[in-house]
């Protein structure tokens, strides 16, 4: 079977495992948000973290459960690292420095989980069950919980199963919809998951370190952990990371290639389906099929040219090779290997499973663009469907001005404060990255971490920002990322692209849940036809071209340009 035949026979298994799960996730998740009625081990939770789940909460009220629990998270995981070195389980490993424990404390929090340390070499069992696998399951619930107290926001009350007064403003109770994100919908789908990366190959223990003999004479060590079960939530919380250097490129993380094409499915499946659950809870499943279109347009297109670049590079080398397998695994070829870039990079997972830096010139430029849109294609769990409603806002904004009419979106009036509060969101996070990338360029400390010249070299810082103020993780290969400036400088990043943006969603929330529905009329614009779609996204690129192509010209498009 011929490379190209295999990549598209996998991404054709994983749109029918997509579109198979599709429906029944969307419908019961719709159901878990939506339920007046909480599990027992959901009231022992809320026993002993002093919440009261039935309280609505307003959107001020609702941010500061997000940034309360966040901060509290963002303390215990500094705390755990820097105390690692007289903890059981830490395999001899010392604590932590503390530039980079505040760096992977804020990268887990934010749902980041970039890591400028060898996993292996570093982290501990305690370090790693205890901490970064906790903060896996809750940043991504928090991430969801948003998502959903913005579909509550358009929702009429009526709908949504819970006592919210119409016009009020209240957008759900935080804590219940943290409880039940985690309690119900990634615990379960994330242990059946680890049984099948297992099952697959993946290890699964608390071994300790292993000295190995090796073919060439010499030892090298290895140690043990939990990683499948690590493994299986880092993907479907789209959070990234791993357990060891490698990545999903190691063996014990992802043995074979039916467990990578199982990783891609955790990483996409939420996501997609969450659409569903939009369209369910604000009663009309068309307007989440409008928003999966995008969402789909965007992933298939992205993957097609991903596969072109790396299948069709020139070069008798290449051509042996069956295409451009510098940087990627043999167990997985070009074709898994791009599905996977395209699918890490488009959501805010940055699990990797070959080196991003080794793609071609214009294929790193793709993974670069597809967390520059925002992740939202379908993006992270959570954060893909709320960076979407936003894009949507604008598009239905542009299209009023187009035709003089007030514009509304799901019954929902958009005035200034609407408008303004979508604006702030959609230029925080690229402020962020260009700043960050300007100065890093500017000042010299920064740019001795640089490994490569040229457009290539500024690829890898503007790389390195891009991934950590959208909260995506992966790296270009080839960055010291490993000292103070930037173990600081991304942290910053991370926390203020994570929770800036979930400021402006929330508060956006609210705006939408205090307003009263107005019927449609004959110029209302429909939302859930092709058109509005197409709309969508033009202004989903265009808004992302304006912004970055400018700096994009100056590293993978030079670089892909002159190969």
């Amino acid at each position: 079977m011929s490379p190209v035949l295999a990549g598209i026979l996998q991404l054709l298994a994983l749109v029918i495992a997509l579109g198979l799960s599709y429906r029944p996730l969307g419908d019961y998740m719709a159901r878990v948000y939506s339920s007046p009625r909480h599990l027992r081990v959901e009231k022992w939770i809320y026993r002993v973290i002093g919440a009261n789940p039935d309280t609505a909460m307003r959107w001020p009220a609702y941010l500061r459960g997000v940034l309360a629990f966040s901060l509290v998270s963002l303390l215990f995981l500094y705390a755990l690292q820097r105390l690692q070195g007289i903890l059981p389980g830490s395999l001899g490993f010392s604590s932590i420095d503390p530039d980079q424990a505040f760096n992977t404390a804020a990268s887990f929090v934010a749902n980041t989980n970039w890591q400028s340390y060898y996993g292996e070499q570093a982290m501990g069992h305690v370090v790693q069950t205890g901490g970064l696998a906790v903060q896996n399951f809750v940043s991504a619930a928090v991430g969801m919980a948003v998502a959903i107290a913005l579909v509550r926001g358009f929702a009429h009350p009526r709908l949504l199963g819970r006592k919210l007064g119409a016009g009020t403003g209240e957008l759900g109770n935080f804590w219940s919809d943290l409880v039940r994100g985690t309690v119900r919908v990634l615990l379960p789908i994330a242990a059946v998951a680890a049984v099948l990366l297992v099952a697959c190959g993946a290890i699964q223990n608390f071994a300790g370190i292993h000295e190995v003999g090796q073919f060439s004479g010499g030892t090298q060590q290895f140690n043990g952990g939990a990683v499948a079960s690590q493994e299986a939530i880092k993907e479907l919380g789209t959070n990234g990371g791993g357990y060891f250097n490698a990545n999903s490129a190691h063996p014990f993380e992802n043995p074979n290639p039916l467990s990578n094409l199982l990783e891609i499915f955790l990483i996409l499946v939420i996501p997609f389906s969450l659409t569903r659950t939009f369209g369910r809870m604000v009663g009309s499943v068309r307007q989440g099929y409008a928003i999966l279109a995008t969402m789909g347009f965007i992933w298939l297109g992205f993957t097609a040219l991903m596969m072109w670049t790396e299948f069709a590079h020139h070069g008798p080398a290449f051509q042996l090779a069956g295409g451009a397998m510098e940087g990627k695994e043999t167990r997985f070829g070009v074709g898994g290997s791009s599905l996977f870039a395209v699918a890490t990079t488009l959501t805010s997972t940055g699990a990797v499973n070959s080196f991003h830096s080794s793609f071609t010139g214009l294929g790193g430029g793709i993974t670069m663009l597809g967390m520059q849109l925002g992740e939202i294609a379908p993006g992270g769990v959570g954060s893909g469907l709320y960076g979407m409603l936003v894009i949507a806002v604008i598009a239905v904004f542009l299209a009023g001005l187009m035709v003089g009419r007030t514009p509304e979106y799901l019954g929902k009036k958009i005035g200034p404060r609407e408008i303004k509060l979508a604006a702030l969101y959609i230029l925080v996070t690229p402020a962020l990255v260009l700043c960050f990338t300007a100065a890093a360029m500017a000042l010299p400390t920064p740019g001795n971490s640089m490994t490569n010249s040229g457009p290539h070299g500024f690829s890898e810082i503007l790389y390195a920002y891009t991934s950590a103020a959208n909260n995506n993780g992966s790296a270009f290969a080839g960055l010291n990322a490993d000292t103070q400036w930037f173990n600081t400088t991304t942290g910053l990043a991370m926390l203020l692209g994570r929770f800036l943006p979930m400021v402006f969603v929330l508060a956006l929330a609210g705006s939408f849940a205090a307003r009263r529905p107005v019927p449609e009329t004959a110029g209302t614009l429909r939302t859930a036809k092709p058109l509005f779609t197409g709309v969508l996204t033009g202004t989903l690129l265009i808004v992302t071209g304006l912004t970055y192509f400018p700096a994009l010209a100056l590293g993978p498009l030079a670089e892909g340009l002159a190969s």
